[in-house]
């Protein structure tokens, strides 16, 4: 029996709304080595749940953005990186690395703003991270398992606990003080 193959039109969903936004990392995904018109290199996406509702299915809104894992002064994962702490990387501090794992839970406001995709689609986009307002409550995800996280039958593992209580994070150098 075959299988009929569909060639469906462009997906209809609702981007994410244009402006700045509160927001909380959800996840990190290491996409590995993709190729891109300078060669083969690392890529990371970095999951954000926004404060704004989503009107179509009630819950808030995702936004992801990927980058090439690189923290050399013109790449925009630097660039958002130093937006989101307030400051910019030390050379040492750029040379001893990152570790975004560590940026899980903190929250941030995003300026996202639409472009138009080749498909003739609105799609949203990260333009700059800035850090949350001082005093402001921190964003906690909601209804959300980072994507290591899923299992096999679609369900979420047991080991993705989380501290509720834990208080807002800002990021020094290669750590999150509480």
């Amino acid at each position: 029996m075959q299988m009929p193959i569909i060639a469906r039109g462009k997906r209809d969903f609702r981007p994410a709304p244009e402006g700045l936004h509160q927001a909380v990392l959800v996840d990190v995904i290491d996409r590995g080595i993709q190729p891109t018109p300078w060669g083969p290199a690392p890529k990371v996406e970095l999951r954000w749940q926004i404060a704004a509702i989503n009107p179509d299915n009630q819950k808030r809104f995702e936004i992801w953005q990927r980058y090439r894992l690189s923290l050399h002064e013109k790449a925009k994962l630097r660039q958002h990186l130093e937006g989101w702490r307030g400051r910019k990387f030390a050379l040492k501090e750029a040379q001893e690395g990152f570790d975004i794992e560590q940026l899980l839970g903190a929250s941030c406001q995003l300026q996202i703003v639409h472009n138009e995709g080749k498909d003739g689609g609105t799609y949203a986009n990260v333009q700059t991270i800035v850090p949350s307002v001082k005093g402001a409550p921190k964003l906690r995800a909601l209804d959300y398992t980072r994507l290591q996280d899923h299992s096999e039958n679609g369900t979420e593992s047991q080991d993705d606990a989380e501290d509720e209580d834990q208080e807002d994070l800002e990021f020094w150098g290669n750590r999150i003080a509480p």
